[in-house]
């Protein structure tokens, strides 16, 4: 319950952060991209190691969604 609890609030984040109309590609790949990392590496994580699989699919994603937003701000 308390996993799910995290993951609405973090994907009600990611939506309205997506909505304001001054947000750059950037931003919003590194929002999109934090919560689909968070929500596959909670996935693949177990027992205590969970956390930390989360946080560290909620980095890379994170990093991964800035690059990709980046490259089409270029654009």
């Amino acid at each position: 319950m308390k996993r799910l609890f995290a993951v609405l609030c973090t994907g009600v984040l990611a939506v309205s952060i997506t909505g304001c109309s001054n947000v750059s590609n950037e931003d919003v790949g590194m929002a999109t991209g934090a919560v689909a990392g968070g929500l596959l590496g909670s996935t693949i994580g177990s027992g205590s190691g969970n956390t930390a699989a989360t946080i560290g699919g909620a980095a890379v994603g994170a990093f991964v969604g800035r690059e990709v937003g980046r490259s089409m701000d270029d654009d």
